[in-house]
């Protein structure tokens, strides 16, 4: 059974509000609202749990929000290095008819001793549950010295890379925007990379409008040393591609609520069913999984999956038709 760790440098909260007849720019009046601890590591530890693995969720978390981890339902899951402040807060709005609006906060900021304590205690929780999975998910902050913010882009990500590496886990990475196209220029000692079809649209400058354009972007990064790429397609499903093969996957979900969080569901879906017995990946296997729990967690309302047993059944289809068009293409131009 696998053991996982995820890092999620920039932690949140997430405050979920449904609100039949969402009016922009008008009163509205939410019938619920839901608070809990999230980020994508978070979200994905909350999900690995669920299969009764063995995961750890190292993160920042503001000391505001300390008193939420008692309460949070996580139990032992949670790790957590407390800095001064408030942990930024995510909106959500759930209008009724399937559609989604998310106002996110920018993440903290941490200095260079922040970083230091979250790579430490990472790479001592890999060490401790003999990890197979270190998963570095979500925005990655700037770092503040001496009261200065630098730009982002410099968080020495790479140092814990390659020390989770040397303790034995392999490494999955989910982030986005600059800190991506930063880790794509080295992408040694990466054994899986999830961007999303507009992500990967992004870093390889171009539109991708089919099943085709996505596998030879994908193709294009493993080009670049990474081993795996899996795609996150939304309605179109979801794509891996290694050096074995290509997979595509989609499940149909019950219904449409809440699309914040899916892209952690699938990861974890991934994660948990990707390794075979020899230590070996089993990528049909995986794929299959991951659009699966994706599925399961559109038809829920909060971010963090409470179930995984209800996940719909995936269609799996080996070397897709290259010529499908994409309903909802990437652009990268």
């Amino acid at each position: 059974m696998p053991g996982i760790v995820t890092v999620t440098a920039a932690a949140a909260i997430d405050q979920t509000y449904a609100v039949a007849g969402f009016v922009p720019g008008g009163v509205n009046r939410a019938t619920s609202a839901h608070r809990e601890i999230s980020g994508k590591g978070v979200n994905v530890a909350r999900a690995v749990g669920l299969g009764g693995h063995p995961v750890s969720a190292v993160l920042v978390l503001g000391e505001a929000e300390l008193a939420m981890v008692g309460g949070s339902g996580f139990g032992e899951l949670l790790h957590v290095v407390p800095v001064p402040g408030n942990t930024r807060l995510n909106t959500t709005i759930l209008d009724g008819l399937g559609r989604t609006t998310k106002v996110n906060e920018g993440p903290v900021p941490l200095t260079r001793a922040d970083w230091t304590a979250l790579r430490d205690l990472a790479v001592a929780e890999v060490e401790r549950l003999g990890a197979d999975w270190l998963v570095l998910s979500g925005t990655l902050p700037a770092i503040r010295e001496r009261g200065i913010i630098q730009e982002s882009g410099l968080l020495p990500i790479r140092e814990l890379i390659d020390l989770a590496v040397a303790a034995g886990a392999r490494i999955a990475v989910d982030t986005s925007g600059t800190d991506l196209d930063a880790l794509v220029r080295n992408l040694e000692n990466i054994a899986l990379l999830k961007p999303n079809t507009h992500e990967l649209a992004g870093v390889v400058g171009r539109d991708l409008l089919t099943i085709g354009d996505v596998i030879g972007a994908a193709e294009e990064l493993r080009t670049r040393g990474v081993e795996t790429v899996y795609v996150s397609m939304g309605e179109d499903g979801a794509l891996a591609v290694a050096a074995t093969g290509v997979w595509w996957a989609r499940a149909t979900p019950a219904r449409l609520l809440n699309t914040a969080g899916a892209g952690d569901a699938s990861l974890a879906g991934f994660l948990v069913n990707a390794l075979r017995d020899d230590g070996s990946l089993d990528i049909p296997a995986a794929i299959r999984a991951a659009a699966s729990w994706g599925a399961l967690s559109v038809s829920q309302s909060t971010t963090l999956l409470s179930d995984v047993t209800q996940a719909p059944l995936a269609e799996l289809v080996d070397s897709p038709d290259p010529s499908r068009i994409l309903a909802d293409p990437g652009r990268g131009g």
